[in-house]
């Protein structure tokens, strides 16, 4: 079986999209199956993918601005992916919604979540200009869905009116990383995210000044993330009193320093407005931290008992159940216990043998409609 993916989200910092592509890549080429290929694929007019960035795996990468790319492909479905890369394929399989043009190859789009549909104006680039238009189109055209989340399942079966039958589930896996061994002291509140209006930070420091009026010796807030152009009012405000000296922006955080700012969480926080899956939460229990998350989208899924659900649009409740962590070491201690359980789920292997399903039936779906 001879497979190309779209390597492309993970080419440079890699936020959720890209470390999805990343690790199911490197599980698949550290473990690979008897006659099985995969090919990264990756355009851009500067940054330049490794010949090695996955061992076990072929790169393709072409000199091609991103956004050229992009219109081309989902706009007018030019040029085949075959003429890109030289040679043919099996499978090609695109980690966004829209389909990457083939001539023979059987299609696999992965759909993360439909927040563009209901919230366009919450999108950037091609996001909110190709993705409402022409998804439903993609997904139907496509051999098989991949989604990852049971929450995406089915609003794709329900929104875009796809039979179970053409979607995969594939659960995101959490690093092998070990449960840390103690609490820090004195700790902070972490938030890790891309900042952007989905994942609701403006409600966070809505909260998160209730929290130090009524508790002055609360844990600071530290934002981790790549801060998009939407993220300017948050950073201004959190400059200026009562949140300044109490409120830090440390950035993108790569794969290598996310286990220690894990483990110097007291509690872990994501109140987004929705999400398809929420690595961090997933990582986060994984390490032993407790975790407050929104009861919207794939997030109760992913925390399941172990996480405190809050409604991300009222500022109270999520200062009332950061206070109640944060104060209650026995809360903590329960939280963290019930969290690693949780996390045990979520392996790579087991995503790498759903997403290799997918490809399977994409395959088995193009042969029936060939007939």
């Amino acid at each position: 079986m001879r497979i190309l993916v779209d390597y492309r989200p993970a080419l440079r910092e890699r936020t959720g999209v890209g470390e999805y592509i990343h690790q199911v890549a490197r599980s698949i080429g550290s473990s690979p199956r008897s006659g099985e290929s995969l090919t990264l694929f990756s355009s851009s007019w500067k940054d330049r993918l490794a010949p090695d960035v996955v061992p076990g795996t072929s790169v393709i990468d072409r000199r091609v601005p991103v956004r050229v790319l992009n219109f081309a492909w989902n706009r007018l479905e030019w040029p085949a992916v075959e003429t890109l890369a030289g040679g043919g394929f099996d499978v090609v399989h695109s980690l966004h919604p829209l389909l990457i043009p083939s001539r023979r190859a059987a299609q696999v789009v992965t759909i993360h979540d439909l927040d563009f549909l209901d919230r366009p104006d919450r999108t950037r680039t091609e996001v909110g200009r190709d993705y409402p238009a022409l998804v439903t189109s993609h997904a139907r055209r496509a051999d098989c869905v991949l989604v990852n989340s049971q929450h995406t399942a089915g609003d794709v079966e329900r929104r875009l009116g796809l039979p179970a039958s053409q979607i995969v589930r594939a659960y995101p896996g959490t690093p092998d990383w070990p449960r840390r061994e103690s609490e820090p002291k004195p700790g902070f509140i972490l938030f890790l995210g891309t900042l952007e209006p989905r994942k609701n930070v403006g409600t966070l420091l809505d909260a998160y000044e209730r929290l130090i009026a009524e508790l002055p010796d609360a844990p600071p807030l530290v934002l981790a993330g790549g801060a998009t152009p939407q993220a300017a009012p948050w950073l201004a405000r959190a400059a200026a009193p009562p949140l300044a000296g109490r409120v830090s922006f440390p950035g993108y955080v790569d794969e290598a320093h996310r286990l220690d700012l894990y483990r110097r969480a007291i509690v872990f926080v994501l109140p987004s407005h929705t999400e398809g899956f929420g690595m961090p939460v997933a990582e986060a229990m994984r390490c032993g931290v407790p975790v407050v998350v929104s009861n919207r989208g794939a997030l109760p899924e992913v925390a399941g008992t172990a996480g405190r659900l809050i409604d991300p649009t009222d500022a109270a409740s999520l200062a009332q159940a950061l206070r109640e962590v944060v104060t209650n070491p026995d809360l903590r201690r329960r939280m963290s216990d019930a969290g690693v359980q949780q996390a045990r789920q979520f392996t790579w292997s087991a995503t790498a043998e759903s997403v290799r399903e997918a490809w399977a039936l994409a395959i088995e779906q193009r042969s029936r409609r060939r007939g």
